[in-house]
């Protein structure tokens, strides 16, 4: 992604919002007096999770692949993706009765190529790395000639990712604090876009696995640090932060956190237990920020992300 990309407006997660209505779910939120107690704050859980394909993911990848023209959508899409986008971008490809190609590294949990599968894509396995990553959708782009739809690094992502924030700011008043998960900062970017555009006294907190804190690094530097070798159960939050969402977050973000893999497992559990409700490693480490900096929240009325619900139930991290 070049450094001159255009970043979106408002009017684009509007419009994105529009496009996207009658192919992705408006998710409901919710709320534990039980969850409120561990932080002092008081906690409104946006479920995507209940999304379809069980992720955030299908907002933007039905708002890119939606957007595309007749040509354009000709040879289908390309994406690689360690799962939830590619189960997103092979839906809404489906829907559009187009072919999707996902690149996949060989240690993607085995539900999530499951359900890429499941949608009819054909999965490209490749090693574990963002390079091996990079070059086997290269090679497939010029395989197929497949219109390639990045992951999270693309303002039609990042637009799509934004209506998170417009349901949430309508369903619930008066925040005082929007809490996200990042990785690659797609859905960081786009509801710190929306929630500033919308309110710019809501603060926006982005909250990361200590074992893959590169957007914590790079915020604090000032400068774009590559991810590594990222470590933590948190699947989905192991890519580098993205070129166009790094520009986005120094401008629109207000602080980010880390957690411990610890505190994320203890934050599924309760999340489970109490919420009712199935998050992944990677969607309840906004919860888990709660947990492990609750001074932030106490007395606060908090909007918090659950990005996805997609895990393996016979390797379950407890």
């Amino acid at each position: 992604m070049s450094t001159d990309t255009p970043i979106p407006t408002l009017a684009d997660i509007e419009t994105a919002h529009a496009r996207i209505a009658d192919y992705v779910h408006r998710t409901p939120v919710y709320h534990s007096e039980l969850l409120d107690r561990h932080t002092g704050g008081e906690l409104h859980f946006k479920c995507e999770n209940l999304q379809k394909v069980g992720a955030f993911k299908a907002r933007g990848a039905s708002n890119a692949v939606l957007g595309l023209d007749d040509a354009q959508a000709a040879a289908g899409v390309a994406t690689h993706s360690s799962g939830n986008h590619g189960a997103a971008l092979a839906m809404a490809a489906g829907r559009r009765g187009i072919p999707a190609h996902i690149v996949m590294p060989e240690n993607a949990p085995s539900v999530k190529k499951a359900a890429v599968a499941a949608y009819g894509a054909t999965i490209i396995e490749c090693e574990s790395t963002l390079v091996a990553r990079e070059e086997a959708l290269a090679s497939v782009l010029a395989e197929t000639g497949a219109h390639a739809v990045p992951p999270y690094d693309d303002p039609r992502i990042v637009a799509g990712q934004g209506t998170v924030a417009l349901e949430l700011l309508q369903q619930v008043a008066e925040l005082d604090l929007v809490v996200v998960p990042v990785g690659g900062g797609g859905l960081l970017a786009g509801v710190a876009l929306a929630v500033k555009s919308i309110n710019p006294e809501i603060e926006v907190m982005a909250v990361e696995p200590a074992g893959a804190d590169d957007a914590f690094r790079s915020f604090g530097l000032g400068e774009r640090v590559e991810q590594t070798a990222p470590n933590t159960i948190a699947d989905g939050l192991r890519a580098s932060l993205g070129v166009l969402n790094f520009a986005m977050i120094q401008r629109y973000v207000d602080t980010i956190v880390t957690v411990d893999d610890s505190t994320i497992v203890e934050a599924m559990k309760l999340q489970w237990s109490r919420l009712k409700t199935v998050t992944e490693p990677s969607g309840a480490v906004s919860y888990a920020g709660a947990l492990e900096h609750p001074e932030r929240f106490r007395g606060r009325r908090a909007g918090v992300v659950i990005t996805g619900g997609n895990l393996d139930l016979d390797n379950l991290p407890w």
